[in-house]
C-alpha cells in the first residue's frame, strides 16, 4: 500500500530529486524501478518495502510507462497532491526529452556519407534493442503452451491484417483469450493502497482518460486540426501500452509512419537514440512530435507529443488508485491482463521483422552489427549507450 510519507515534502523538492534521477537513470524500465526502491525505499525513506511492491503491481497491471507511473504516483504521495506527481513526471522525463529534441533539431540539418552512416548505426540499435525486449518478455510473459498460443495469433493478427488497428486489435484479441481460456494465478498479497485521491477524482481522472481517447474520433476535430490529431495519435499509442516501455515501438509506427508524419528511417534512428539517453523510453515521442510534418512540429510538435502520450498512462494510475485494491483481487481480471502480455509479445515481435529488421539489416556487415549489439546486451550486459555509441560510430566508419 502507498502509505502516507513520513515527512510531506513540497513539489519543488520532488522535482530536483526526480531530476537528478532523469539525469542519471540509464537502463530502462526495470532499472528505473531499482533506482526508485534504492532513493524511495531504501535511501530517503518515502515509502516502505510492501507499500513499494503494491505500487509497482499496480502500475504494472495497467497500461503505460510503468516507471513514470510509479515515480508519478510517488510525487503525489509524497507531496499530498497533483502538484508532486506532475514535478516528479517533468523532472523525471525532461532531460531526456530536450536531448532528444535538440537532436531532432539538427537532424535535419545533418548530411554526408558520415552521417548517413551513423543514423544507419542507430537504426541497428533498434534491431538489437527490440530483440532483446521480445527475448526477455518472452521469457517471462509466454512461459507455457496457451500464452504462446496466443503470442502467435498476435502475430498473425499484425503480420496479415496490418493498418493502424492491427496492434489494437491483437491485444484486445489477447485479452479476451485469457479471459477465456486461462488461469487467474494467484492472488496478489499485500494490504490496501493508501493514496490521496478520492473516489470521486479517481472517476473525474478515468473520465477524462476515457474523454481524450473517445471524442476527437467522435466529433471529427482529428480531422480538422493537425495539432489535434498529432495530440489523438500520440495519446492513443499511450493508452494501448501494456508490458513495457518497447511496445509503444509499433503503436507509434502505425500513427507516425503509416500516416506520412515521419519517414520511417528518421522513426528508426530516433528509437535507437532513445536508449542512449536516460529516464522514460516514452521521451523517444519528443523526436517524433518534433520532426512531424505538415506543422505543428518543432518545440512544439514534440511538447504536443509528449504530453499526449504520458497522459494517459498517468490519467490511469491515478484514477485508479482508489480501487485498486478490490481490482486486483477479481480473477476475471488478472486473466484478461495475462492474455494480453502475451498478445502483446507477438506484437513486438512482429514490429521485430516489420519495420525494425526490414528497413536496418540491408547486409551481411549490417547482420553482423546486429547480432553484436544483440549479443552485448544480452551476454556481456553492456550498457545500452556504449552499444548506442559503438553501433553509430561502426555504421559511420562503414559509409566510407
Amino acid at each position: 500500500m502507498i502509505q502516507a510519507p513520513v515527512k510531506s515534502g513540497s513539489a519543488a523538492e520532488v522535482f530536483l530529486v526526480f531530476l537528478r534521477l532523469g539525469l542519471t537513470s540509464f537502463g530502462g524500465p526495470v532499472a528505473h524501478l531499482a533506482y526508485f526502491h534504492e532513493e524511495f525505499v531504501r535511501r530517503r525513506r518515502w515509502i516502505d518495502e510492501q507499500a513499494y511492491a503494491d505500487l509497482v503491481a499496480l502500475c504494472q497491471f495497467l497500461p503505460g510507462p510503468t516507471s513514470s507511473q510509479v515515480g508519478f504516483s510517488l510525487g503525489v504521495s509524497r507531496s499530498g497532491g497533483l502538484s508532486g506527481g506532475l514535478a516528479a513526471w517533468l523532472g523525471f522525463t525532461l532531460p531526456s526529452a530536450l536531448v532528444l529534441l535538440a537532436c531532432a533539431t539538427g537532424a535535419a540539418v545533418l548530411s554526408g556519407p558520415l552521417a548517413a552512416g551513423a543514423l544507419h548505426g542507430l537504426k541497428l540499435v533498434a534491431v538489437a534493442v527490440v530483440a532483446q525486449a521480445v527475448w526477455g518478455m518472452a521469457r517471462s510473459l509466454t512461459p507455457d503452451r496457451p500464452r504462446a498460443g496466443i503470442a502467435l495469433a498476435a502475430v498473425g493478427i499484425v503480420s496479415f491484417l496490418g493498418g493502424p488497428f492491427a496492434q489494437v486489435g491483437a491485444i484486445l484479441c489477447g485479452a479476451l483469450a485469457g479471459f477465456l481460456f486461462l488461469g487467474a494465478g494467484e492472488a496478489p498479497s499485500g494490504g490496501g493502497l493508501r493514496f490521496p485521491a478520492s473516489r470521486r477524482q479517481g472517476l473525474a481522472a478515468l473520465a477524462l482518460f476515457a474523454i481524450l481517447l473517445i471524442l476527437p474520433g467522435l466529433t471529427g476535430a482529428a480531422d480538422r486540426s493537425q495539432g489535434i490529431a498529432l495530440f489523438d495519435g500520440f495519446y492513443r499509442a499511450g493508452a494501448l501500452v501494456f508490458g513495457g516501455g518497447h511496445v509503444v515501438l509499433p503503436l507509434l509506427e502505425a500513427e507516425t509512419v503509416a500516416r506520412g508524419w515521419v519517414d520511417e528511417e528518421a522513426f528508426l534512428a530516433g528509437y535507437g537514440l532513445a536508449q542512449a539517453v536516460p529516464g522514460p523510453l516514452f521521451a523517444f515521442a519528443a523526436w517524433l512530435g518534433a520532426l512531424t510534418r505538415p506543422p505543428p512540429d518543432g518545440a512544439l510538435g514534440a511538447s504536443i507529443a509528449l504530453i499526449a502520450v504520458f497522459a494517459p498512462g498517468l490519467l490511469l494510475v491515478y484514477g485508479a488508485s482508489p480501487f485498486w485494491e478490490k481490482l486486483r483481487a477479481q480473477p476475471a481480471a488478472r486473466r484478461a491482463l495475462t492474455g494480453a502480455n502475451a498478445a502483446v509479445v507477438g506484437v513486438l515481435g512482429a514490429a521485430l521483422h516489420d519495420p525494425v529488421w526490414t528497413s536496418a539489416v540491408l547486409s551481411p556487415q549490417d547482420f553482423a552489427l546486429a547480432l553484436g549489439g544483440f549479443l552485448l546486451l544480452m551476454v556481456w550486459k553492456a550498457p545500452s549507450w556504449a552499444v548506442v555509441l559503438g553501433l553509430a560510430a561502426a555504421g559511420a566508419v562503414l559509409s566510407l
